[in-house]
Protein backbone atom coordinates (compact mmCIF):
# COMPACT_ATOMS: atom_id res chain seq x y z
CA UNK A 1 0.00 0.00 0.00
CA UNK A 2 1.40 3.57 -0.78
CA UNK A 3 2.35 5.60 1.88
CA UNK A 4 3.84 8.94 2.61
CA UNK A 5 7.22 8.88 2.41
CA UNK A 6 8.10 12.65 2.43
CA UNK A 7 6.91 16.09 3.36
CA UNK A 8 7.92 19.79 1.79
CA UNK A 9 7.95 23.10 3.41
CA UNK A 10 8.60 26.71 2.45
CA UNK A 11 10.17 29.39 3.53
CA UNK A 12 10.65 33.27 2.49
CA UNK A 13 13.70 32.83 4.84
CA UNK A 14 15.06 29.39 4.51
CA UNK A 15 17.55 29.89 7.54
CA UNK A 16 14.82 31.29 9.56
CA UNK A 17 12.45 28.64 9.30
CA UNK A 18 15.74 26.34 10.03
CA UNK A 19 16.37 27.22 13.33
CA UNK A 20 12.72 27.57 14.07
CA UNK A 21 12.06 24.27 13.65
CA UNK A 22 16.11 23.46 15.00
CA UNK A 23 15.32 24.99 17.82
CA UNK A 24 11.94 23.59 19.20
CA UNK A 25 12.19 19.88 17.54
CA UNK A 26 15.66 19.44 16.91
CA UNK A 27 15.92 18.66 13.67
CA UNK A 28 18.61 18.82 11.49
CA UNK A 29 19.29 20.37 8.29
CA UNK A 30 21.27 19.49 5.09
CA UNK A 31 21.78 21.04 1.99
CA UNK A 32 20.94 18.79 -0.77
CA UNK A 33 23.48 18.63 -3.73
CA UNK A 34 20.98 19.12 -6.39
CA UNK A 35 19.37 21.43 -9.06
CA UNK A 36 17.51 23.71 -6.93
CA UNK A 37 18.20 25.23 -3.27
CA UNK A 38 17.00 22.96 -0.95
CA UNK A 39 17.56 21.29 2.08
CA UNK A 40 16.83 17.81 3.23
CA UNK A 41 15.12 17.45 6.80
CA UNK A 42 16.20 14.96 9.48
CA UNK A 43 13.09 14.49 12.09
CA UNK A 44 14.19 11.79 14.31
CA UNK A 45 16.18 8.27 13.90
CA UNK A 46 14.87 5.10 11.77
CA UNK A 47 13.34 3.77 15.09
CA UNK A 48 11.38 6.32 15.44
CA UNK A 49 8.25 6.96 13.82
CA UNK A 50 7.57 9.14 11.25
CA UNK A 51 9.04 10.73 8.08
CA UNK A 52 11.74 13.17 7.21
CA UNK A 53 11.36 15.88 4.31
CA UNK A 54 12.80 18.98 2.77
CA UNK A 55 12.46 22.71 3.43
CA UNK A 56 12.96 25.31 0.00
CA UNK A 57 12.62 29.29 -0.35
CA UNK A 58 9.08 29.80 -1.40
CA UNK A 59 8.83 30.66 -4.92
CA UNK A 60 6.66 33.27 -6.88
CA UNK A 61 4.42 30.52 -7.72
CA UNK A 62 4.68 29.40 -3.95
CA UNK A 63 5.22 25.96 -4.02
CA UNK A 64 3.05 24.42 -1.81
CA UNK A 65 3.71 22.64 1.54
CA UNK A 66 2.68 18.78 0.93
CA UNK A 67 2.82 15.14 1.86
CA UNK A 68 5.19 13.12 -1.25
CA UNK A 69 3.52 9.39 -1.34
CA UNK A 70 5.64 6.56 -2.78
CA UNK A 71 4.21 4.67 -5.73
CA UNK A 72 5.47 1.95 -7.55
CA UNK A 73 4.61 3.73 -10.60
CA UNK A 74 3.71 7.27 -11.63
CA UNK A 75 2.30 6.45 -14.82
CA UNK A 76 -0.01 4.17 -13.34
CA UNK A 77 -0.98 6.38 -10.46
CA UNK A 78 -1.30 9.57 -12.24
CA UNK A 79 -4.00 7.83 -14.59
CA UNK A 80 -5.81 6.01 -11.61
CA UNK A 81 -5.73 10.10 -9.76
CA UNK A 82 -7.36 11.37 -13.00
CA UNK A 83 -9.91 8.59 -13.14
CA UNK A 84 -11.16 8.99 -9.90
CA UNK A 85 -11.64 12.79 -10.45
CA UNK A 86 -8.30 14.05 -9.13
CA UNK A 87 -5.72 16.55 -11.21
CA UNK A 88 -1.89 16.50 -12.12
CA UNK A 89 -1.08 19.83 -11.68
CA UNK A 90 2.82 19.11 -12.86
CA UNK A 91 3.39 16.09 -14.81
CA UNK A 92 5.84 13.72 -14.58
CA UNK A 93 9.41 15.12 -13.98
CA UNK A 94 12.96 13.61 -13.50
CA UNK A 95 14.67 14.06 -10.69
CA UNK A 96 17.78 13.21 -11.30
CA UNK A 97 19.33 10.34 -9.48
CA UNK A 98 16.13 10.11 -7.13
CA UNK A 99 13.24 9.31 -9.71
CA UNK A 100 10.04 10.08 -11.13
CA UNK A 101 7.87 12.81 -9.13
CA UNK A 102 4.34 14.28 -10.21
CA UNK A 103 2.03 17.25 -8.29
CA UNK A 104 -1.60 15.84 -8.06
CA UNK A 105 -4.57 17.68 -6.27
CA UNK A 106 -7.68 15.42 -4.45
CA UNK A 107 -11.02 15.79 -4.85
CA UNK A 108 -11.24 18.16 -2.12
CA UNK A 109 -8.46 20.61 -3.58
CA UNK A 110 -5.86 19.09 -1.30
CA UNK A 111 -1.88 18.77 -3.02
CA UNK A 112 0.21 15.99 -3.02
CA UNK A 113 3.31 14.16 -4.69
CA UNK A 114 3.78 11.10 -5.87
CA UNK A 115 7.17 9.56 -6.06
CA UNK A 116 8.90 6.49 -7.81
CA UNK A 117 12.24 5.52 -7.39
CA UNK A 118 14.53 5.11 -10.14
CA UNK A 119 17.96 6.69 -9.43
CA UNK A 120 18.75 6.56 -13.48
CA UNK A 121 15.89 8.78 -13.58
CA UNK A 122 17.04 11.90 -15.90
Amino acid sequence: MPRPCHFDLTADEPERAMKFYKDIFGWKFEKWDGPMEYWMVTTGTKKEKGINGGLSKRGKEGMPNMNTIDVPSVDKFTKKIQDKGGKILMPKMAIPGVGWFATCQDTEGNIFGIIEENKKAK
